[in-house]
This record gives structure tokens, C-alpha cells and sequence, in this order.
């Protein structure tokens, strides 16, 4: 298990990479944030995980990031489930 301060700045890295590329105004879409609110945006935690969130829905993005920072793809999936509202569901 990733802690959440792990998981924080591999999403942080995520964001800097979702931004810093042709993924930035599909992001910006998606969440509805504006370039001016990013910053304060980046350090809470929940909106770390909607970073995360958006690399999953494309099993693409979860590759090309992961391969630009040589971390095993299932670290976006551990990094989610440690940060607000990305733990799975208990159905039992």
C-alpha cells in the first residue's frame, strides 16, 4: 500500500505531465478548472485524484505517463486508492 504523501507527488507528477502536453485543454475540459485556479488546485489532494482519474480513462495516457517516469503502470491504479475517494467499494 502507497501512502497518501507517495501518492501526492506521483500525482503531482501526473499533473505536471498532463499539463505540460496535448493533454492540457482535454484536462481543463474535464475538470472545469481554469489555468489561473491550477496551482491552488495542485496541492489538495482530492483534485490529485481527479488527475489521476483522467489518466485512467485512457489506457494510453496511463502508458505514455508512466513510461516518461519509469514507474509500473499499476502505480496510477496504487496511487488513486490512497488519496480521497479512491478507495474501492466493500460489496460484502
Amino acid at each position: 500500500m502507497i501512502a497518501q504523501e507517495q501518492a501526492e507527488t506521483f500525482a503531482l507528477q501526473a499533473f505536471i505531465w498532463v499539463i505540460g502536453g496535448e493533454l492540457a485543454d482535454a484536462f481543463l475540459n474535464a475538470t472545469g478548472a481554469s489555468q489561473d485556479q491550477l496551482a491552488k488546485l495542485a496541492q489538495q489532494p482530492v483534485f490529485l485524484g481527479a488527475v489521476l482519474d483522467f489518466l485512467m480513462e485512457d489506457d494510453a495516457r496511463v502508458i505514455g505517463f508512466c513510461d516518461s517516469v519509469q514507474r509500473p503502470y499499476l502505480s496510477v491504479m496504487e496511487a488513486r486508492a490512497a488519496l480521497p475517494g479512491g478507495q474501492l467499494p466493500h460489496w460484502t
